[in-house]
């Protein structure tokens, strides 16, 4: 998938996303600002309440959106035969996608009610759905090939040396700017042990970035660098700084990665279990939507 491809195929989930969500504010706002007691004469109810022909359509397919998000990237990720259909960050977003938009469709479903057993899906699913924006951010920061695979560290070294020989052979960076950019993207500065002090770091060091770059054309300007060349050097320097924290800190966020698994993964089961219990018992009261 090429980039204008790509762009096209996450603009697309940003708009169905945030017209989706939209259209239903509007459509059922007067509905959902209701109170509860009062909501069986408001018109809208035969059609928006958990049993509704649009609630429940709501429910049904925000269910099956969060089922086949995790499926084909499950599938994806793990059966041999998939290893190489489309590269697995493509899944990932699309997953990300259909486990978004899913929850939303399930918070209306339920208008806005909660109680009971579905209560406790509900929050445990706002729980996956949190955690899983969280499991983004750090999945980014470990480097990863375009099929997802984690990269060696002797490859993502070689890499961070091709970025310093680019700065200073085939851009003749002024030599006091190379050696300040190589303290800057020093490795050591980056080494952690501790789980805390490199998340810390990481976010200051995520927010500072751009600072770095602000005074990196500013000095480039006073050495009086071509401005044809100001733009790709900031462009190698920003990509050298973020890579050269992602090797310092890649033991950090693999171990913090695996924490993660161990919060994600239980609430994503009982969110799942006690969804099934409940779309049992819909059917066994004979609930079937248009089946």
């Amino acid at each position: 998938m090429n980039k204008k491809l790509h762009t096209i195929y996450i603009a697309s989930f940003f708009i169905v996303g945030i017209s989706s969500t939209l259209l239903l504010v509007i459509n059922g706002y007067q509905y959902y600002n209701t109170p509860l007691l009062t909501r069986f004469f408001n018109p809208q109810d035969i059609l928006l309440k958990p049993s509704g022909f649009i609630g429940q359509g709501l429910g049904v397919l925000g269910s099956l959106m969060m089922i086949l998000g995790v499926a084909i990237y499950m599938i994806r990720k793990r059966v041999r035969y998939f290893l190489h259909f489309g590269y697995l960050k493509n899944w990932l977003e699309l997953h990300i996608f259909l486990c978004t938009l899913g929850p939303i469709f399930v918070l209306f479903h339920t208008a806005f009610k909660f109680g009971g057993l579905v209560a406790v899906s509900f929050w445990s699913m706002t729980a996956v759905v949190l955690s899983g924006i969280v499991g983004r951010f750090l999945y980014v920061q470990i480097p990863h090939t375009i099929q997802g695979q984690i990269i060696g560290m002797d490859e993502l070294n070689a890499q961070n040396e091709n970025l310093s020989h680019q700065l200073k052979e085939v851009y003749n960076l002024p030599t006091r700017i190379f050696e300040e950019i190589e303290q800057i993207s020093s490795l050591k500065r980056h080494n952690s042990p501790k789980l805390k002090i490199g998340i810390a770091f990481l976010i200051k060091d995520f927010f500072g970035t751009k600072s770095v770059i602000h005074n990196l054309k500013h000095e480039l300007a006073l050495a009086e660098v071509p401005k044809s060349k100001r733009k790709s050097i900031a462009k190698i320097v920003k990509t050298k700084l973020i890579f050269s924290r992602r090797i310092g800190l890649l033991k950090t966020m693999q171990k913090f990665f695996r924490y993660w698994h161990v919060v994600h993964l239980p609430f994503a089961i009982l969110m799942f279990v006690i969804m099934f219990i409940h779309i049992a018992v819909t059917v066994a009261f004979g609930y079937r939507w248009i089946f």
